[in-house]
């Protein structure tokens, strides 16, 4: 029997009815739906699902974002048009599972005994042969040896003019049917778990029950309860996040337009959160060490959750899903960048908030500064071939095959793992709600370049990476050298003491007259890199490129070259001085002059240039934390995962059926041979689904064994 594409066709009903009713139980329609999931699902696989709104701007833009909104591609699982689709696919595949599913039973139980004996010569598979024996002994013989074989055999007999003759059906692997059976079955049943474990029952309660996404801040205590899901409600998907020595027992469910709050019948508190790290710095292993506390009974269960070892309780699965920071204490030093001024200490929690007024030499400019983060451990490649800061999550394939391939003497060590220090992160907010967002490392990194950098980072988006200003570390491993410089760049009268030092050191006191044009020369340089000069404003330029900007202007394109160099080693003579000052003015001996002093000013020559380009006028030193760990652990309630795995457990033995079992079906006709009953004659015909090699290898063998067969 094969299976046909063509739907139920029915007599009754209007044209459009019967046409539509054999679309929708036809297996075309299935294939075309199931293509349609499959391409839906790879857009919410790759496209980050439930993410609020404003990401979604920042990374397509105000009008794409809205595109996909409408298309509601930001939660692609909980859309109206996949559950419609997902509904139409389990319709359309349960209709073609009932339509040919007596067909296959009733060909299972038929052994097609009544085909005609002349029929078996136009078969591929066709021998003939005869011997000295009855034809009916013959039959019961070889049907004897088919059944020895694995066969299912019957026999039926026919009289012919010769004489009673026998027709031997025999057929084998009919459990290739029962594969077509179980393949569409499984994917009914996947289907059904993938709407009972979706939003599907949460869609319901918003829609019939008053349930509502929660929009706003605040606590968890003071949600209202339209926006909180039951105990009982019977199929969830939500996160749980707990600080250690803390408990809590409401998992939130991320919408597209807000969250709901699930109660759980159980508190879970977390005891540790525990991590374990490699050799090279890489985590491998997180688990939490956790006491269930049961609402009704009071009972108290420990356990221990890692990733892919979830714990159970009361039909609800707790996944380690990842980790967070659970309230670490902070304390920060906060130094002014540009102008002088008193430093500042401030102390807070991760997650909260405080405000800044007349901060870092901006009067009048009131800043709330927000904890957004605390990472202990950082392990960066800082090895040669590094090139800066990389994140060694990152995936290069093209490097990745260039280390496996090529000669067998290549060397493979140009990583360089290292824990670089903790880092923090936080935001600062003006009074308009602007903010913007910062990562700094707390201890010195050495990048190779001589001298260790403290690396300051900003973004002003999400969506855009960190760039980091590279602070130089001085003697004493602080950035105070750097600062004293940085606000020293910024005193009209100090820039005009440097400068005259600097020309009176460099200059013979007897060439006033050059000594005089040195000293402009170092004026107007000192001027431009601190962006000072004339036309001194808000868009004022400074650092390197001011100078490079004055050259241009200034300098005929032929001289530039020599300019630029002699302006530059002007600008580096003045700073050397300047820092002297700094120093002088702090109390502090001179740098010497050495090496040393040489790589420091040449990167804070190279930090000085980008100190304008960065947005706050001071910055946070971490001087002390305590760490505070959290879980963010995913809780469920699944009830269809078990008719998934059934449905899984079908689909690969339905598979397996369709693809690595022949269905075959053997006949031989045995008749009494013309004028000798004790003779007979046989005819041998084989059929299979498929032509294979091993058709024609089994067919030969059955000619051997059954037929005597000699070539």
């Amino acid at each position: 029997m094969t299976v046909s594409t063509q739907g139920l066709e029915i007599a009754a009903g209007s044209r459009v009815w019967r046409a539509t009713v054999e679309l929708l139980s036809s297996m075309r329609f299935a294939i075309s739906l199931l293509t349609v999931i499959c391409i839906a699902s790879v857009i919410g696989t790759v496209l980050k699902q439930h993410e609020p709104l404003g990401n979604y701007v920042n990374q397509f833009g105000p009008f794409w974002a809205e595109v996909f909104e409408r298309a509601s591609l930001y939660n692609v699982y909980s859309a109206w048009w996949f559950l419609l689709i997902l509904a139409f696919l389990v319709t359309s595949t349960s209709l073609c599972v009932l339509r040919n599913t007596p067909k296959i039973l009733a060909d299972l139980r038929s052994y097609k005994e009544n085909i005609r004996a002349q029929s078996l010569q136009a078969f591929g598979h066709k021998a003939q042969a005869k011997w000295t024996e009855p034809a009916e002994a013959s039959a019961k013989r070889l049907g004897a040896l088919l059944a020895g074989g694995g066969w299912k055999v019957k026999l039926q007999s026919r009289e012919t003019p010769r004489g009673t003759g026998w027709m031997l059906a025999a057929k084998a692997g009919a459990s290739n049917k029962l594969g077509y059976i179980a393949a569409h079955s499984a994917i009914v049943l996947v289907c059904l778990g993938g709407l009972l474990d979706g939003d599907l029952v949460v869609r319901a309660q918003m829609l019939f029950n008053g349930k509502s996404a929660y929009k706003g801040g605040g606590l968890i205590a003071d949600v209202p309860q339209q926006h909180r899901l039951g105990e009982r409600n019977p199929t969830f998907r939500g996160n749980l996040m707990v600080a250690e020595g803390t408990q809590s027992s409401t998992a939130i469910l991320s919408q597209s337009d807000g969250i709901l709050l699930q109660e759980l019948p159980f508190a879970v508190e977390l005891k540790k959160f525990v991590v374990e790290y490699y050799s090279t710095g890489m985590p491998k292993l997180f688990a939490s060490d956790i006491v269930i506390h049961d609402k009704a009974t009071g009972e108290q269960t420990p356990a221990r959750v890692e990733v892919n070892h979830p714990a159970s309780y009361k039909g609800i699965e707790i996944y380690q899903s990842s980790f967070d920071d659970g309230g670490s204490n902070l304390t920060f030093k906060g130094l002014p960048l540009r102008h002088a001024g008193p430093a500042f200490e401030l102390k807070g929690l991760v997650g909260g908030s405080a405000g800044l007024s007349n901060q870092g030499g901006t009067a009048g400019d009131d800043l709330t500064v927000e904890y957004t983060g605390l990472r202990v451990i950082n392990v960066e490649n800082l090895g040669k071939e590094a090139g800066g800061k990389t994140d060694v999550r990152g995936v290069d394939l093209a490097a990745a095959l260039d280390s496996q391939m090529g000669a067998a003497n290549k060397h493979k060590d140009s990583k360089a793992l290292r824990n670089v220090g903790p880092s923090f992160s936080y935001k600062l907010r003006d009074k308009a709600g602007q903010a913007r967002e910062f990562n700094n490392y707390m201890l010195p990194v050495d990048l190779g370049d001589g001298v260790p950098v403290f690396l300051l980072g900003m973004r002003d988006s999400p969506a855009n990476p960190f760039r980091y200003l590279r602070i130089p570390a001085d003697a004493d491993g602080s950035m105070d050298g750097f600062l004293r410089l940085s606000r020293a760049l910024a005193d009209p009268a100090l820039r005009e003491q440097a400068v005259k030092r600097y020309a009176s050191k460099a200059m013979d006191p007897k060439r006033q007259d050059l000594a005089q044009q040195l000293a402009g020369s170092a004026n107007r340089a000192l001027q431009l890199f601190a962006g000072a000069g004339e036309t001194a404003g808000p868009n004022q330029t400074a650092g390197l490129q001011a100078v490079s900007d004055f050259i241009e202007a200034n300098v005929p394109e032929a001289e530039r070259s020599r300019a630029g160099e002699v302006l530059v080693r002007i600008l580096n003579g003045v700073l050397y001085e300047l820092a002297q000052l700094s120093r002088e003015k702090a109390g502090l001996k001179p740098m010497p002059a050495d090496a040393a002093t040489q790589m420091f000013m040449t990167q804070a020559v190279l930090a000085l240039s980008d100190v304008p380009l960065y947005p706050a006028p001071f910055v946070l030193s971490l001087t002390d934390f305590t760490q505070v760990q959290a879980s963010v652990f995913q809780v469920a309630r699944a009830p269809g995962k078990t008719v998934v795995y059934l449905g899984c457990a079908l689909l690969i033995l339905g598979v397996f059926a369709m693809l690595y079992v022949r269905e075959r079906r053997l006949w031989i006709w045995l008749e009494p041979a013309e004028g000798d009953p004790q003779t007979t004659k046989a005819t041998m015909a084989l059929s299979t689904n498929r032509k294979t090699m091993d058709g024609d290898k089994e067919f030969d063998h059955l000619k051997r064994r059954l037929l005597a067969w000699k070539e």
